[in-house]
């Protein structure tokens, strides 16, 4: 009889751990390189089978991507099909590069998603404002959890002006454009941000970010961890490359890693990911 209690004991104790995990969502931000000719022995095809399998390793529930073509994410649900994916892309169409979003459907039900531009008429597809050459968004959806406690929570995804102090008003305009609006669109939910923000965690741009979110990919920054997540296909980045992340409210942080899978010289984009594991509030 106290051996079958034991036995008891424990089988709830798992399930109970079981159901924990359960609501623990696992984010991943990953900038794909956009498929490009030019990239000579990094090109696409050459680094698809490297890229699937890096995702496949890693299991995230969610990816926000940056500069996906439709023709890669089209690649990456073939190869990898309890995934799906949504969004535009910056011009409003699917020509161009997407910040798109991925999730797993065994995981996670898609609620309601949507985008808006990075300028002063944020509704406007394809505008660029405050000297950005190229335009700029965000995609986001409300995901809720599939389990027996359903919850849900706002992820947003974006890529923020690349040019140096070029693009410094562009960044800094960007991130208060975010800060005002995230807000209102997860009423109250929990919120998810993943990004190539193309600045360092000291920016004014982040710096205004982390004033109402917690930047949960500063636990991936170890002494041990990369020293930035841009490397340019090298496998080792400048020092203070770090322009990759994942923001968060509502959840608190149990891990984050930088992943650096790679098959010898090839890598999987010239970006580093980064994942986050987030326990709900």
């Amino acid at each position: 009889m106290k051996r079958l209690m034991m036995l008891a004991i424990a089988t709830m104790a798992l399930m109970t751990a079981g159901s924990a995990a359960a609501q623990d969502v696992r984010v991943m931000t990953f900038n794909v390189r956009f498929a490009c000719d030019c990239d000579g022995p990094n090109v696409w095809p050459a680094r698809r089978a490297l890229f699937m399998q890096t995702v496949r390793e890693a299991n995230p529930d969610v990816i926000g991507t940056q500069e996906l073509l439709k023709t890669q994410g089209d690649d990456i649900v073939r190869a990898l099909p309890r995934y799906r994916w949504f969004g535009r892309d910056r011009d409003g169409g699917h020509k161009g590069e997407h910040m798109g979003v991925f999730y797993r459907t065994d995981r996670l039900t898609l609620i309601r998603s949507g985008d808006f531009w990075l300028s002063e008429t944020p509704e406007t597809p394809g505008r660029m404002s405050w000297g950005a050459n190229l335009p700029r968004m965000v995609t986001w959806g409300v995901f809720e959890t599939i389990g027996k406690t359903k919850r849900r929570f706002l992820l947003a995804d974006t890529h923020f002006a690349h040019r140096g102090a070029e693009d410094e008003e562009a960044r800094n305009r960007s991130a208060a454009l975010i800060a005002a609006r995230l807000p209102a669109i997860a009423q109250g939910l929990p919120i998810v941000l993943t990004g190539d923000l193309n600045t360092t965690p000291d920016s004014a741009a982040v710096v205004r970010l982390t004033a109402f979110l917690t930047d949960a990919s500063r636990l991936a920054r170890t002494a041990d961890a990369p020293t930035g997540t841009f490397h340019d296909f090298t496998g080792t980045p400048e020092p203070g490359k770090w322009i990759d992340y994942i923001l968060v409210k509502g959840f608190r942080v149990k891990t984050a890693r930088v992943l650096t899978t790679h098959d010898g010289a090839r890598y999987p984009s010239d970006h580093f990911p980064i994942v986050a594991d987030l326990i709900a509030e």
